[in-house]
């Protein structure tokens, strides 16, 4: 399973790549020309409790040197207009086909948490990332609007951390094991095919 997920993982980044690498241009000078330097944002993520990586993704947000923790309703201002397109289509995770040739990722799995959170519940995200961490999964399409909910009435830094902690890191883990128990290429396609089809059932 490990191994044709693997063949599968590097076979479709490259082709997807190669086909979106106009519209990855496009959105970069979009960026560039709209908002500045840099045209990227990257975050550490974990793909193991112990190990992290450079997650890349389309900047859509103006910089602070500040900044930690998830997206609450406290950085909403900080969203640029050209964010928020890409953020409403996901485009801003394009460059994130990168990681998955890299191995960082993959397609399908349990989305890859900051560091703080696998400190904090270090238990949990030892069954979580058990499973390679991915774009898209169980957890992201049945829980991510909720989450958005959840967290954009939050107005401050400190709540939004306690809401995500107390709220949203429980539920999301008990779909990614969920995940895990059920993993297969069908299974993988049939996510995502629902992160592009969003009416389509995830079962």
């Amino acid at each position: 399973m490990s191994f044709a997920k693997r063949g599968v993982d590097i076979c479709l980044a490259a082709v997807l790549i190669v086909i979106l690498l106009p519209v990855i241009v496009v959105i970069a000078l979009l960026i560039l020309w709209r908002d500045g330097a840099p045209v990227l944002y990257l975050s550490e993520r974990m793909k193991t409790p112990d190990e992290g990586f450079q997650l890349w993704k389309f900047r859509t947000m103006t910089s602070d040197t500040q900044d930690s923790g998830v997206s609450g309703g406290d950085k909403t201002s900080r969203i640029t207009a050209t964010g928020r397109v890409l953020r409403r289509y996901r485009l801003d995770e394009l460059p994130q086909l990168w990681n998955i040739l890299r191995g960082d990722i993959s397609f399908v799995g349990p989305r890859p948490p900051l560091r703080r959170y696998t400190e904090m519940f270090p238990e949990l995200y030892a069954e979580v990332l058990r499973a390679r961490p991915g774009v898209t999964g169980l957890a992201t399409l049945a829980f991510h609007r909720t989450e958005e909910r959840l967290l954009a009435g939050c107005r401050s830094k400190e709540e939004t951390e306690a809401v995500y902690c107390r709220r949203c890191v429980p539920r999301k883990a008990r779909l990614d094991l969920i995940y895990a128990r059920r993993r297969s290429l069908c299974f993988d396609l049939r996510l995502m095919l629902a992160t592009v089809i969003r009416r389509l059932p995830l079962h």
